[in-house]
């Protein structure tokens, strides 16, 4: 009789480095706009820019990054080299703070760091897990997601206090330190996990399947295909055209999200051209990439929600009743609006084990199987439902004359929005690591974080389009703020977004890409290995 499969002992260095850099990262994420607008004296909309287009820095340096481990370093050394960069940028930040120039500098190495190992950890531990013990998993992706919130809590609890109480020096001080100390745990792991090789030059690769799908020529056909990626390349370059509206981070980000749109739609039309060239094994696994990807578009809508609690929800609660009360005797403290976002790393920890130990099994016994993309489906729609919760919770604010309405009337919609992200991101996660090819681990979880970019891209395009004043004009005279119709309009965005996802994902047949036992692959093996099918409902 055969030992029951363990828990690699090498898991907790992994979870234990991401708490910490997860409080470093949502700690100083959390205070960015209150920062940017409290000491730097930024306008509220031109904050609320930045604070958009750092995220969508973040969540597009994973492609960067998954590049990189996939082809040259592998993940280990890539996860460390761009943790050190992370330290550099924090350092910065804490440093020279009141340097507008110097700060910006140091946001866009944050950016490079965190971004460059964002698709990199979870695939990593997935890289612990083979055949025999991949039950366990799961139980640890949702340990992951919950150390991350873990940090999240204490970061967004502690350091708006610390930024109004010792300043930003401190208060981005703090999140450095324990980068440092990240990167520190990271490295004491280094003799006891598992390498997954480097991926040798491949033929069929993914890039060279879709390269030569989209460049093999059928004048009974036509080439639909190929001139919609060259309308995808023309498109992509047209974007630079929004520099006068947009920095330059989110044009490359809508510049390159463009390209992959019309390039992947070109080459779904013209991929089975690639047969008989490469192998049809390479080829289904491009299929398969090109299904994964349509899911994570369709996710988007949900990021544009999530992403603006700490700007608009944190804007919302500046406008409500704050409490003070004595913490101790003679020593009264404000409660800070931005640390009403402490409550969705709290909410994360509290669902994560009870929809597990209760509401899944529940679902089970009547029959309906939680499945990720139905579990997913839920999520965009509760996160719809918290934006009309605020964008009720707006209207009574702007009918007080006074600061009647108490901030934590805001608890609703963040409990909603929560409750979405555990159905969204959590499952993602695992969803992403499972669906993609062997060789494409690490440029999956990029795509799946690109998810993130496009949905803080369309913020910034709304956001762009309203500043008008004929659109203004038109809001305000159907009664309506601007403030108000922005929510109301996202919330919409994502129903009808989660009426799509849950159409598409009636047809999306699931695949178990996990690693066969035995150790991990050795260099050059075959790296679109055959999937199995199961079938989805």
């Amino acid at each position: 009789m055969s030992e029951p499969a363990k828990m690699p002992r090498q898991i907790p260095y992994i979870i234990g480095s991401e708490g910490c850099e997860r409080f470093s990262f949502y700690g100083m994420r959390n205070i960015l706009q209150q920062f940017l607008i409290t000491v730097l004296l930024l306008q509220k909309a031109d904050a609320k820019d930045i604070f958009h287009s750092f995220v969508i820095g973040v969540y597009f340096f994973p492609l960067l990054g998954g590049w990189i481990a996939d082809r040259l370093m592998g993940k280990y050394r890539t996860i460390l080299w761009f943790s050190l960069i992370y330290c550099v940028g924090l350092g910065i930040l804490a440093v020279v703070p009141h340097d507008k120039d110097a700060f910006m500098v140091g946001l866009v190495l944050v950016a490079l760091g965190a971004g460059g190992i964002k698709p990199l950890v979870a695939s990593f531990i997935g890289d612990q897990f083979d055949a025999r013990t991949k039950h366990l998993a799961k139980a640890v992706f949702d340990a992951f997601y919950w150390i991350i919130n873990f940090g999240s809590f204490f970061g967004s609890l502690l350091m708006p206090v610390m930024l109004v109480t010792w300043g930003p020096s401190v208060a981005f001080g703090i999140p450095a330190v324990l980068m440092l100390l990240a990167t520190a745990v990271l490295w004491a792991g280094r003799n006891i996990y598992v390498m997954v090789p480097v991926a040798q030059a491949n033929p069929n690769s993914f890039i060279r399947v879709v390269k030569t799908a989209l460049l093999a020529k059928d004048p009974q056909r036509g080439n639909v295909g190929f001139w919609l990626a060259v309308g995808g390349v023309v498109l992509a370059a047209g974007s630079f055209f929004l520099l006068p509206v947009l920095d330059i981070v989110p044009v490359i980000c809508l510049a390159v999200v463009v390209f992959l749109v019309f390039g992947g739609l070109g080459t779904w039309i013209q991929l089975d051209r690639a047969r008989g060239i490469h192998t049809d094994e390479a080829v289904d696994g491009v299929r398969s990439v090109l299904r994964v990807l349509i899911v994570f578009a369709l996710v988007t809508p949900f990021f544009s929600l999530f992403d603006q609690k700490a700007t608009e929800w944190v804007s919302q609660g500046t406008t409500m009743h704050v409490p003070t009360w004595d913490l101790v005797a003679g020593w009264e403290t404000n409660f800070q609006p931005a640390q009403m976002q402490a409550f969705n790393p709290l909410f994360v920890m509290i669902l994560i084990p009870v929809n597990n130990l209760w509401l899944y099994p529940w679902l089970r016994k009547r029959g309906w199987e939680p499945t990720a993309l139905r579990k997913m489906t839920a999520g965009i729609l509760f996160s719809a439902l918290a934006w009309v919760a605020a964008g009720v919770l707006q209207l009574q604010i702007e009918g007080s004359e006074v600061k009647t309405i108490s901030i934590f009337w805001q608890l609703l919609p963040y409990a909603l929005l929560t409750f979405g992200e555990v159905l969204v991101s959590a499952t993602g996660l695992e969803f992403a690591y499972s669906q993609a090819p062997l060789a494409m681990k690490g440029v999956i979880m990029s795509f799946w974080n690109l998810a993130t970019t496009v949905g803080n891209l369309w913020v910034l395009l709304v956001d762009a389009g309203i500043r008008n004043k004929s659109v203004i004009g038109s809001i305000q005279s159907s009664g309506l703020s601007v403030t108000t119709f922005l929510m109301f309009f996202f919330a919409a965005f994502a129903g009808l977004a989660a009426l799509v996802f849950y159409l598409y994902s009636r047809r999306y047949a699931y695949v178990d890409n996990y690693r066969a036992g035995g150790g991990p692959p050795a260099a050059g093996a075959d790296t679109l290995p055959a999937a199995t099918a199961r079938e989805k409902t």
